[in-house]
């Protein structure tokens, strides 16, 4: 069922200025910044505020306080970004930082504070406390108020219960969207909607795992969209796995917050011993990628154990009253009194660093075409995301749409209806088949750790799997060119277009990673291969992917720059 959206919604209206897709942080906050008097239209298909945005719990990281700098937060994120971080990109993220967060404040967003001032805590591979944080919901806190905001707006439309389908990209330049909206009885509504720009903000795609802190939305919708428009992609094999993501039989993943150990939680083995120290000095401190492989690691060496324990007793019990409410009633809804046991846990994928190519203005490959937060590779990550840089980067990068550059207007294109195929029988269930199946295979084949001969093998089974889904007669009918629309019969619901699409999306962008970390032949940051354990020089470049190839075909960059301007 549709929700209403902030303002009418039209069916067929005359387009936008920009059309932004995504209603996390990034997309709100893109939104926000984009000039008032262009017509924006903001599409999210669920509800705005559903995203992982919302579930981030952290904070924002942020060189604000008196005994912090700029500097030290850029050496710290170049050196979590083992190399692969472009230094133009890690500058822009930091020194914009201040001006983001006296706006987020200024918006109202209620950080905690100690007096008048902002307080700050720790996280791993941090020289210095600078993680801003309202309580352990920080992104609830910032997308919220965003969200509220965007409503406010007079001059933005916001889409709910909307898919997008694809982008309408002619001649290099990207001109609108299609888009299934859900109607108020259910069934899908499918519209192309032109506009003068079009701003990517889907987020991640960490339901490509089958163990995963990410919501059902991440599905890589956005990253999938711009490789089929022949944008250039990078560094897909850098998927960040988050250590300590709590793991009961029945429950979801959720995320215990890298603040946990930045206040002084323990990781334990089940003999109790502190074990992270086994496999990098800063222990439980050190960065995600070598906390998530120290577990990996540590559980393949006990075949009867499949979670480690963080244990909260070094803290204060009423320090963690006050920082971390939410995941004392997570913790409590699986019967896990944490003042008093410890959590158990093991990895989940995370955050996902490559993404579509992304400049300082947030550019892609696309002539009006731009790409905001998770589903960007701007460069600030690298091959490892340094702690809460991730929220900071929908900010400082959203922020810098104010300058976006608009195409002519767009001409509303005529609709043709085409004929629609006879439908196969079972092609809900083929999809559901494959929507559970596909998930577990990419966790067992490239997940925390990688090789060839299991990569080779998933790679074949995902280019059947994709050769099939191609063949069902609703692909063929929803695979659509601008212009042309189709009318489903009433048993097809807006839910069952979304599906068709998450399916077809997910497909791509495990074929992409897979085919990038078999191309990378070495172990850096997020990337771990088993059968290439070392990390080589002649591999300081981005892994790029350009879909005008049959393939896709990846081949390297130029050498990544280590200058810091």
């Amino acid at each position: 069922m549709a929700h209403p959206s902030s303002h009418s919604v039209p069916n067929s209206g005359p387009g936008f200025d920009v059309l932004v897709i995504g209603g996390g942080a990034a997309g709100l906050y893109s939104a926000l910044c984009l000039p008032k008097e262009l017509k924006v239209a903001l599409v999210t298909k669920d509800t705005l505020a559903v995203s992982a945005s919302d579930w981030a719990q952290g904070g924002i990281a942020a060189a604000i306080a008196p005994d912090d700098s700029p500097s030290l937060h850029i050496a710290d994120t170049l050196r979590a970004g083992a190399g692969l971080c472009e230094p133009a990109a890690v500058q822009l993220l930091v020194v914009e930082a201040r001006d983001c967060i006296d706006s987020l404040v200024d918006l109202g967003v209620a950080f905690d504070r100690a007096g008048q001032q902002l307080s700050m805590t720790l996280e791993a591979a941090h020289s210095r406390k600078r993680v801003l944080h309202a309580a352990d919901t920080t992104g609830h806190a910032i997308v919220s108020t965003l969200a509220q905001r965007v409503l406010e707006q007079a001059n933005i439309t916001v889409f709910n219960q909307t898919f997008v389908l694809d982008l309408w990209v002619e001649d290099g330049a990207c001109k609108g969207a299609c888009l299934s909206q859900a109607r108020m009885d259910g069934r899908a509504q499918i519209q192309w909607i032109p506009s003068r720009a079009v701003v990517l903000a889907t987020g991640g795609g960490g339901q490509v795992y089958a163990q995963t802190t990410n919501p059902s939305a991440s599905t890589g919708d956005g990253l999938a969209m711009a490789w089929r428009a022949g944008a250039e992609l990078r560094d897909l094999e850098f998927f960040q796995f988050h250590p300590t993501a709590l793991t009961v039989p029945g429950a979801p993943r959720f995320l215990i917050s890298e603040a946990v150990r930045g206040e002084g939680a323990h990781l334990l083995d089940k003999q109790g011993r502190r074990f992270a120290f086994d496999y990098h000095p800063d222990g439980e401190l050190a960065p995600r990628d070598v906390v998530s492989r120290a577990i990996f690691s540590h559980l393949q060496k006990d075949a009867d154990s499949e979670v480690v324990y963080l244990d909260l007793s070094p803290i204060d019990p009423e320090r963690i009253q006050y920082r971390f409410p939410n995941i004392i009633r997570v913790c409590k809804r699986w019967d896990i009194d944490l003042f008093n046991q410890s959590i158990p846990v093991s990895p989940a994928a995370h955050y996902w660093m490559g993404g579509i190519t992304a400049g300082l203005r947030s550019e892609t490959t696309i002539r009006h075409l731009y790409a905001v937060g998770e589903n960007a590779s701007t460069g600030v990550h690298g091959a490892n995301r340094l702690a809460s840089n991730s929220l900071l980067e929908c900010l400082v990068y959203g922020a810098q749409l104010k300058s976006l550059v608009l195409a002519e207007a767009v001409a509303h294109v005529a609709s043709t209806t085409m004929e629609l195929p006879t439908l196969d029988d079972d092609w809900l269930v083929q999809l559901k088949g494959w929507r559970e199946a596909l998930p577990q295979l990419i966790w067992n084949n490239a997940g925390i750790s990688r090789d060839q001969v299991r990569m080779d093998r998933a790679i074949a089974q995902v280019t059947a799997w994709q050769k099939q889904f191609q063949q069902l007669s609703v692909s063929k009918a929803l695979t659509l060119h601008p212009g042309e629309v189709v009318s489903l019969p009433e048993a097809v619901t807006a839910d069952d277009v979304r599906l068709w699409g998450e399916v077809g999306n997910l497909f791509a962008i495990a074929a992409l990673i897979l085919k990038s970390a078999a191309f990378r032949t070495e172990s850096r940051g997020g990337h771990h291969r088993s059968d290439e354990p070392h990390t080589s020089e002649a591999w300081r470049v981005h892994t790029l992917i350009d879909a005008n190839t049959v393939g896709p075909i990846c081949q390297k960059s130029s050498p990544i720059s280590s200058e810091v301007f």
